[in-house]
């Protein structure tokens, strides 16, 4: 189960330390071990139908705090703790997070270094954006999530079938189902892991990622060194991007491209960052970012103190070609620094990769953590254990008009 494969840590941790009631939309069971009730709802992106879970909730216990990791509940979320007298950075701070357009607005605004940006409709809208920004352009949905729709066009006849593609993405989305037309940021990706208290941020950890080829931003692979040097780089940028945007409680994973050494921001996500990069983040530094989302729920300064200082990675399997996956195989001994293998799709399933229209729920196998005394290593102990792993997919056969 994806929720199980990237989330788990999160309950995990949080359970270690407070009571959890549950609101969720199936009927939990990785789960139960963690939390002490739940309520089912059939949509928890539906308003009416998550602050009537969370009234039942609040009729049975003393709720001291509600706060999310999942990307699409964050302005229901954000509501409901309102509606129940929690703590919680204002709902419409939220929507701005969701809402791509609305925070290059609010970065203009407030002087932060973003990307030049056009909210379009159609497709010509879109052709008249790209010769307005120049050359190569980026195009996504204003409101998604795991760079699903993001791609990039270097010339009109490219622009066409990239404009289909965010435009299918933004069909799917809650807040807004406008694309956006933006400049391309030409340099290294990296996030920012941050934690804010009443409106005190604290910069927490850099993580360096690895993208793939254009015309799609799949990521591949991230790192965490708890000694990294581009810290004090990017974090006034970070730090100035939460701000401008309002968050005053949370952690935020804000995400940045280094153009010319300068970090430019691509967008803040009112959130713990998936691909485990938080669970990355505890392994280099020993700080708790769930905990953390947890203490600042219910008004309690977290405890941001680190108490390790290594490196962390994680690779991201993906196969070159979309097909049916034939075999999958992990040989060797599992040394004390390969923290984790999993594989979420097994022998039979099918693998589609974006560029024949799936994303990153349909075309990853599965990822590998390890660990080291610097990026450096860990990235080349991912390198080694990668060498044992084998699985073959078999294409789909073409078809015959």
């Amino acid at each position: 189960m994806e929720a199980e494969a990237y989330r788990a840590y999160c309950l995990q941790s949080v359970a270690a330390v407070y009571d959890v009631v549950l609101i969720t939309g199936e009927e939990p069971s990785w789960e139960v071990p963690y939390i002490r009730d739940c309520v089912v709802v059939p949509d928890p992106t539906d308003q009416a139908e998550l602050s009537a879970a969370g009234r039942t909730l609040a009729e049975r216990y003393d709720l001291a705090g509600v706060f999310t990791w999942t990307e699409w509940y964050l302005v229901p979320v954000a509501r409901l703790a309102r509606q129940l007298g929690l703590p919680t950075t204002a709902p419409e701070v939220m929507q701005a997070c969701r809402n791509k357009a609305t925070a290059r607005a609010l970065f203009a605004r407030h002087g932060v270094p973003s990307a030049a940006s056009v909210t379009v409709r159609t497709r010509d809208d879109a052709y008249a954006a790209a010769e307005r920004i120049g050359y190569p352009v980026v195009l996504k949905p204003a409101a998604h999530a795991a760079s699903i729709g993001v791609i990039r066009a270097d010339t009109p006849h490219q622009l066409a079938a990239a404009y289909e593609v965010a435009d299918r993405a933004a069909g799917s989305g809650v807040e807004s189902m406008s694309v956006l037309v933006e400049e391309y940021l030409d340099g290294p990706e990296v996030s920012i892991e941050c934690v804010t208290y009443r409106g005190k941020t604290t910069v927490v950890a850099v993580t360096r990622k690895t993208v793939s080829a254009p015309p799609f931003f799949e990521e591949l692979a991230h790192s965490v060194d708890a000694a990294d040097p581009l810290l004090d780089t990017v974090a006034p940028a970070a730090r100035a991007a939460i701000h401008a945007l309002g968050i005053t409680d949370g952690v935020s994973h804000v995400e940045m491209r280094l153009v010319g050494g300068r970090p430019r921001l691509v967008e803040v996500n009112g959130r713990i960052a998936g691909d485990m990069i938080g669970h990355l983040v505890r392994l280099a530094t020993g700080i708790d970012l769930p905990r953390a989302a947890a203490d600042i729920a219910r008004d309690r300064a977290p405890d941001l103190t680190p108490t390790r200082s290594s490196a962390a990675a994680i690779h991201l399997i993906y196969p070159e070609t979309s097909g049916t996956l034939t075999s999958l195989r992990f040989d060797g001994p599992r040394p004390p620094w390969l923290e984790l293998v999993h594989f979420q799709h097994r022998p039979g399933d099918r693998l589609l990769l974006p560029a024949d229209g799936g994303d990153m729920f349909t075309a990853r196998i599965g990822y590998l953590i390890t660990t080291g005394p610097t990026a450096e290593t860990a990235d080349a102990r991912a390198a080694s254990a990668l060498g044992r792993l084998t699985y073959r997919v078999e294409p789909a056969p073409a078809a015959i008009s």
